[in-house]
Formats: structure tokens, C-alpha cells, sequence
């Protein structure tokens, strides 16, 4: 008897120095991490990714953002199904959707109330 064929499991990255994220299958803390993680998948495709604009002390997103822009101004965007902004930081998660969103990733502010968002929650900074 043969066995059915299993479903790829999905590639679910999140980047963000506090939250568990149960649902990612990696967990990059810092944007260092973070940034090497998206280039060890450069070639393949990206499910979810998550992304938290805080990272501790003065580290942001914004350094893995700014690798996401440049791979598609040079006509080679990471290929990411859906990017989740799930900063406490407003202002921060903005800027992060704006300049995905420019670039044509498929970007969603995601909230405590969002079902797909981590399921806790961490004091404001």
C-alpha cells in the first residue's frame, strides 16, 4: 500500500526579540539574525513572515526591511506569500508597511485582535 504524499510544511520566519511566535518554524531575536535567516531562504519561498519594528536597545527591522527593498529594486524580491507587521510601535510598524507595500510585497498590520497574530502580547517601550 502506497503512502499518500505529504504537504510541505509551511516556511513561517519571524523576526522580534521577545515574542514566541508558535506558529513560526524559525525565530530570528536581532536584525543580524534576522537578515541572515531571509538570505539562508533568498531562493526559496517564504510563507509567513512575521516582523516586529522593536528589536531591543536601539536594534530595529529596518536593517531586514532595507534587504527586502533592495533585492526588489534589483528585480529579485524575496517571493514571501504574506509579511505580518506585529509591532506595539506605531509609528515604527508604518514605516515598515509603507516601504514593503512600495516594493509590492503583500503586507498586513497585524493586531492583538488579529487571529493570526503571536498570541502574547508585551508591555509598550
Amino acid at each position: 500500500m502506497e503512502e499518500a504524499p505529504t504537504a510541505p510544511t509551511p516556511v513561517v520566519l519571524g523576526i522580534d526579540d521577545l515574542r514566541p511566535l508558535p506558529r513560526a518554524t524559525r525565530i530570528a531575536r536581532t536584525s543580524r539574525e534576522g537578515t541572515r535567516l531571509l538570505e539562508e531562504h533568498r531562493d526559496g519561498f517564504i510563507d509567513e513572515l512575521w516582523l516586529d519594528h522593536d528589536l531591543g536597545g536601539d536594534d530595529t527591522v529596518m536593517p531586514v526591511v532595507a534587504l527586502l527593498e533592495e533585492a526588489a529594486f534589483e528585480g529579485r524580491p524575496f517571493r514571501i506569500g504574506t509579511v505580518y507587521v506585529h509591532s506595539a510601535n506605531p509609528v515604527g510598524s508604518a514605516s515598515v508597511v509603507r516601504s514593503l507595500t512600495r516594493w509590492n510585497y503583500r503586507v498586513r498590520r497585524a493586531s492583538a485582535q488579529d487571529p493570526a497574530a503571536p498570541t502574547t502580547r508585551r508591555p509598550r517601550r
